[in-house]
């Protein structure tokens, strides 16, 4: 059977990308990568060898573009679809998997037009542009916030799981800004460094690429020493150091955070798509398993109240065991492979 997989622009998206594409390698198959040459789709998969062929378009965002742009853009995104028609005509592919952004649209769009089967996951609680216009032509549209979703679970790596444990006290917690850094965890990260400090507690904090330097500078002048970093290729030990979670809410972290049952306070990027990343974290603390507040409300007083309360820490990493669940990715492609 011959798959392509497209999609991506944010680490989101291209993690269940790769999910995906890894439980198809277990099954001998290596799909198709369709991404844009704009994001990080280069970055995650140009040498990624699981996959049969890699094929970058110059596609870009429509949204939020003035008139003159969001035209251009358009233009672009048709001459790619008629690229894409072509492409499931030569390789013959039999089934695209599109995890949305818009690296997705020439593909997914091209997959309607020739009446190959469609299979979506949308990520978030908010629909994408992109999955909210093609999720009918869909065969399935897989989500952990969709009742109709036949896989409930977000794939996540295996390694989450086997790492995840119980939380009764707190010894150390990380803030995660992500790679690109936040401006609001920083600054309550720095904050809260000598409170954490007296209370002899340890500081594990993604503070963004870009501000490496002078949050160093800042953690010195507060005598804290802070395991302090950018971008970690060993974030999944991060974690499971941590007992503690300040951090943004996108889909990805947020479930990589509930599958090593890690209890959280969630900040949501205020400019998210759709406000997306509050919705995310409405969905864990609804269920008791997190905790959020929005950007413009949150103090160090929020996050005190939680972390020197045992009690409340040990009650969310358990309520964390029951949100997700490991072999989402097998799950899927099961469905996938369905003749």
């Amino acid at each position: 059977m011959n798959i392509a997989i497209t999609g991506g622009g944010t680490g989101g998206h291209l993690a269940i990308a790769k999910a995906i594409k890894e439980e198809l390698n277990s099954r001998g198959i290596k799909p198709l990568f369709v991404g844009s040459t704009q994001g990080q789709d280069k970055a995650w998969f140009e040498k990624d060898e699981g996959f049969a062929e890699k094929i970058f378009l110059d596609s870009k965002g429509v949204v939020n573009k003035r008139a003159f742009s969001k035209l251009f853009t358009l233009l672009g995104v048709i001459k790619n679809i008629f690229v894409c028609i072509n492409l499931i005509k030569t390789k013959k592919i039999d089934a695209v998997f599109s995890v949305g952004g818009y690296s997705a649209a020439p593909l997914v769009l091209a997959a309607i037009i020739c009446g190959t089967k469609l299979y979506i996951h949308e990520q978030n609680a908010v629909q994408g542009a992109l999955n909210k216009i093609s999720s009918p032509f869909a065969k399935i549209v897989f989500s952990s916030f969709l009742d109709s979703s036949p896989v409930r679970d977000y794939p996540v790596s295996q390694k989450c799981f086997e790492l995840a444990r119980n939380r009764s006290e707190l010894k150390s917690i990380i803030f995660l800004g992500g790679s690109q850094g936040a401006a609001k965890i920083n600054e309550l990260a720095l904050e809260l460094a000598p409170i954490l400090k007296s209370k002899n507690i340890n500081i594990i904090h993604q503070c963004g690429q870009k501000n490496l330097q002078e949050m160093e500078q800042k953690y010195r002048e507060l005598g804290i020493e802070a395991d302090l970093f950018g971008f970690s290729d060993k974030l999944q030990e991060k974690m499971e150091k941590a007992d503690f979670a300040v951090a943004r809410s996108g889909a990805g972290t947020l479930f990589e955070l509930a599958a090593h049952r890690l209890p959280a306070f969630f900040i949501p990027y205020p400019y998210a798509a759709g406000n997306h990343q509050e919705f995310n974290a409405k969905y864990l603390a609804d269920r008791g398993a997190a905790y959020y507040k929005n950007q413009n409300e949150v103090a160090k007083e929020d996050i005190l109240k939680i972390i020197e309360d045992p009690k409340l820490l040990e009650k969310t990493s358990l309520a964390l065991g029951d949100i997700l669940h490991p072999n989402a990715a097998k799950q899927i492609v099961d469905y996938i492979l369905q003749k």
